[in-house]
């Protein structure tokens, strides 16, 4: 019986920290942009995709910065699917040799992937 409690128990702890470990975003903050946090393994990912599939950065006439709008004359690009889960809500721009995660219902960037 105590063999089996502590096998029960070890499981849990094991599935525990398989939870914790698929954990992509979490977003925090106040008012209308809030902060997207993306773990390092994802961020290498989207730098990988960028890379490899040769996307072409935007030009504009003024930067383009977390928690402002993104220009109406730039086109928002899809988020891949392998970026993972949370993030395909989003949209994205690579300017400047930075990703930029905008959220598509207002424009506004909500995290930079430098």
């Amino acid at each position: 019986m105590k063999k089996l409690m502590l096998t029960c128990a070890a499981a849990a702890l094991i599935s525990t920290g398989a939870m914790a470990q698929s954990t992509v975003v979490t977003t925090t903050g106040a008012g209308n942009a809030a902060a997207v946090q993306i773990e390092p393994e994802y961020r290498t990912k989207i730098h990988t995709y960028v890379t490899e599939h040769k996307v072409r950065p935007v030009e504009t006439r003024e930067k383009i910065v977390v928690g402002q709008p993104v220009p109406r004359e730039v086109e928002l690009e899809a988020v891949p699917a392998d970026w993972g889960p949370s993030l395909t809500k989003y949209r994205y721009v690579y300017s400047g040799e930075r990703v930029m995660l905008v959220d598509p219902s207002t424009r506004t960037v909500v995290q930079e992937i430098d």
